[in-house]
């Protein structure tokens, strides 16, 4: 308890200087930052650049942020025939710059994530649950992005026999089988945060687009924001989260870039360096994983793509996230955490066959591996073998 007091005194101490030492900063927080009010949130900000060094400016910049955030509310989520802009435009026009038809293809991406948004952390009800702070700036009810999804998936027939062999016929939404809670008008859930998020993210960003498994990246950052005790924390969570998720995206993009894949900051390369991290680290067990042909394509992608935002439960996931955010080589240490992830349950994997390793790895939660354990060899691999050896 003592040790716990005086390293959150450290954190409060340099928090409150006039300008943050960074340098120090990464070092606290790579080895974890307390669960205090407000700690966590604030150096994962500083960390992603989202607030400068400098204490005096976090004022000003939070608030332009947050208003330019608001700006981009108003101006990415509209109906065309509500825009004056585009009087002779409507839903029929064959145009391809037409309004509507980007409005249309606006919705395939919305779709997607609304798909994915829905099944955030199903193992908690913070994002089913309601915020305490909607969003207020639609125009209309209808320009709620949750009745654009309604109003666009068709339903489908579903036809049940009883047991008798009659036919029975009704009718479904897409989103009958999808896990939710009720909410009274005028309330959003959390998740519906999380899905205007990258709605938005998806328009501003049209580079990149909307890519499956983005919202895993997002949903730990926003659940960090939202968590903080102080309302305007929780009032404005919703703009930092959007330019914190930002952040990460511009720095791990590539790994969600198809075209990328083979160069040298694409998936594939990581996935290359982790397995020679394994190999000067436990040639034994590399050579058995190649022998049954354990390909980490089958599980390394995602481990490594989302920031093993999927292999964990959400509190742990939030502790592997201090020490990647405060990585000086940013997110190398995936790597060296990964591989630490295959070393923890090597006796598991030499026992069993092509089909137990790859269920074994690919639902790695089952394993019950302590977390700390696996942060305390991945720190042990970083200090005994830089990736510059392994590539």
């Amino acid at each position: 308890m003592a040790k716990q007091s005086a390293r959150l005194e450290q954190f409060k101490t340099l928090l409150s200087q006039p300008v943050v030492d960074l340098d120090h900063l990464r070092q606290l927080c790579f080895e974890g930052c307390p669960d205090a009010p407000g700690i966590r949130a604030t150096c994962w900000k500083l960390l992603l650049s989202y607030l400068p060094p400098e204490t005096d400016l976090w004022e000003t910049t939070l608030k332009q942020n947050r208003e330019l955030y608001k700006h981009y509310v108003k101006e990415t989520i509209i109906i065309p025939d509500e825009d004056d802009s585009v009087d002779d435009d409507h839903p029929l026009n064959p145009n391809p710059d037409s309004s509507w038809n980007k409005y249309f293809q606006d919705n395939e991406t919305l779709i997607q994530i609304d798909h994915d948004a829905k099944r955030l952390y199903p193992d908690i009800s913070f994002f089913q649950l309601p915020t305490a702070y909607p969003c207020t700036q639609y125009r209309g009810t209808k320009h709620k992005l949750k009745r654009r999804v309604e109003q666009t998936v068709l339903p489908s027939q579903v036809v049940e026999s009883t047991r008798q062999g009659v036919k029975n016929v009704r009718i479904s939404s897409q989103s009958d089988t999808e896990p939710h809670v009720v909410l009274k008008e005028g309330q959003e859930a959390h998740w519906e945060v999380v899905e205007r998020i990258l709605f938005i993210h998806t328009k501003v960003h049209k580079g990149l687009g909307y890519i499956q498994g983005m919202n895993e990246i997002c949903g730990p950052l926003y659940y960090v924001f939202a968590s903080q005790p102080d309302k305007q924390s929780q009032e404005f969570a919703e703009a930092d989260t959007f330019f914190c998720f930002s952040h990460i995206m511009v720095e791990i993009g590539d790994k969600f870039n198809k075209a990328l894949d083979s160069s040298p900051t694409g998936y594939k390369s990581a996935l290359n360096t982790m397995m020679m991290l394994l190999k000067r680290k436990d040639a034994v067990l590399y050579e058995n994983l190649v022998s049954k042909d354990v390909d980490p394509q089958f599980f390394g992608f995602r481990w490594i793509t989302l920031l093993l935002s999927q292999e964990f439960l959400l509190p742990d996931v939030i502790q592997i996230w201090d020490t990647f955010l405060a990585d000086s080589k940013r997110f190398d240490f995936v790597i060296y955490v990964c591989c630490s992830m295959i070393l923890c349950i090597k006796r598991e994997l030499i026992a069993g066959d092509f089909g137990e390793n790859i269920v074994l790895l690919q639902h790695y939660s089952s394993t019950n591996v302590d977390i700390r354990k696996v942060i305390v060899q991945a720190k042990e691999l970083r200090d005994w073998y830089p990736l510059s050896i392994c590539k």
